[in-house]
């Protein structure tokens, strides 16, 4: 019997808690090197991608409870907020490194509908 290359419960969570890529390249960058502080360029230079896209990455990994702020400087930390949310982003990454290809096809697929769904929002209909 086959399993399928994404487990349920790790589709979900990516399809639910993943926007991006960049956003999951991120998580697991910070997660693998998490015993130092992160900050934009840091993270701008590791992912070739802007500083201002950086401190959107790092901002929304905060708000999405992965990532801790370091007040005393501009910095962040991956530290989930809860023990289960830290072994889903474990099997995340254990999944990623199986299945590149499968886990970017999920994101841009959940991408380009979420487009089409806004894009289809308005469209002008002949019975309005």
């Amino acid at each position: 019997m086959n399993r399928p290359a994404i487990p349920e419960d790790i589709r979900r969570f990516i399809l639910t808690s993943v926007p991006s890529v960049p956003f999951l390249e991120a998580l697991l960058l910070l997660r693998n090197e998490a015993v130092q502080p992160w900050d934009a360029r840091q993270l701008a230079q590791r992912l070739y991608i802007s500083e201002k896209t950086a401190t959107d990455l790092l901002n929304g990994l905060q708000a999405a409870g992965f990532l801790q702020a370091d007040p005393a400087l501009p910095a962040y930390s991956y530290k989930p907020q809860s023990a289960e949310l830290t072994e889903m982003v474990d099997r995340v990454a254990e999944t990623y490194a199986r299945n590149i290809v499968d886990v970017t096809n999920l994101i841009h697929s959940n991408v380009s509908k979420q487009a089409q769904q806004f894009a289809d929002a308005f469209k002008w209909r002949k019975d309005s």
